[in-house]
């Protein structure tokens, strides 16, 4: 395969050594999915679709345990991808997780809402590409799927475990990466991102049902950031069919503003 377009090389830069440290952050926002369990009756109920999360890149189902048991009190059936550790892309990996899409499917009858954490969302937007007739809607937190694939932290470890190499990935593939799902999409993301380009987890499209939500906190607290947890509620407990942007209520507006400085975060614009 041939190297991607400059364009690609170019668009975003990694985060900086200090927001890399930063992530520390992540432990508080563990410690803040604590009353998202004891304010659960406050969040959008369920109606019981199927609702499949994966992991980040090298972590495993247990990263995503919290997330999962407050989606099942929430009157969801929340699964586990059942593939171990996410080591990165291989076509093994792949035919699992298209085959434990469409087997959730066809056991609920019902199309499957797809959430995936970093890595773990960019494989949940391609899989509803490839299977948008199983999937109800995406939600990614912090998945690097658009722009320089190098904008990261981690390239070097990533490419120790995958099957794939950055410098392999060819523009039309990348493009295709960039372009959202036919379903809704929504993709949650935090400036104060210090594993990947908090710029190459946001989307760019006019579609009116595709969306940003920022979250705030850290990448590798995502999974547990009550933010985030509010808009994944909120987002799976949409009418299929009638989705809608997201508003949060008047009371929780400054719950999502951005506070991070621009001397922190770079000025890199969403678009």
């Amino acid at each position: 395969m041939s190297a991607p377009a400059d364009q690609y090389r170019e668009q975003f830069r990694r985060p900086s050594r200090l927001l890399l440290l930063m992530e520390g952050r992540a432990l508080a926002d563990a410690f803040g999915m604590v009353p998202m369990f004891v304010l659960r009756r406050h969040l959008p109920q369920g109606d019981g679709h199927p609702v499949l999360v994966l992991p980040g890149f090298l972590a495993s189902s247990k990263s995503t345990v919290p997330l999962r048991r407050l989606l099942g009190e929430l009157g969801y059936a929340a699964h586990r991808w059942k593939l171990g550790y996410n080591t990165g892309y291989s076509r093994e990996l792949h035919d699992g997780m298209r085959a434990r899409v469409l087997e959730l499917h066809q056991r609920y009858q019902r199309r499957v809402s797809l959430v995936g954490w970093s890595l773990g969302g960019v494989f949940v937007r391609e899989l509803a590409r490839e299977t948008p007739e199983a999937v109800r809607l995406v939600i990614t937190m912090g998945s690097p799927f658009r722009g320089n694939p190098r904008a990261s932290n981690v390239q070097k470890l990533y490419e120790m475990f995958s099957d794939t190499q950055y410098d392999e990935m060819p523009a039309d593939f990348l493009t295709q990466l960039a372009t959202p799902p036919p379903v809704p999409t929504t993709a949650l993301y935090t400036k104060g991102d210090g594993v990947v380009a908090w710029q190459s987890t946001t989307e760019k499209s006019p579609r009116t049902d595709v969306e940003n939500i920022h979250v705030g906190g850290a990448h590798m607290g995502l999974g547990f950031n009550p933010r985030a947890v509010v808009a994944i509620a909120d987002r799976l407990a949409q009418t299929e069919g009638r989705w809608r942007p997201f508003q949060p209520n008047w009371y929780l507006k400054w719950f999502y503003r951005n506070y991070y400085p621009d001397w922190l975060v770079g000025r890199g614009k969403q678009d």
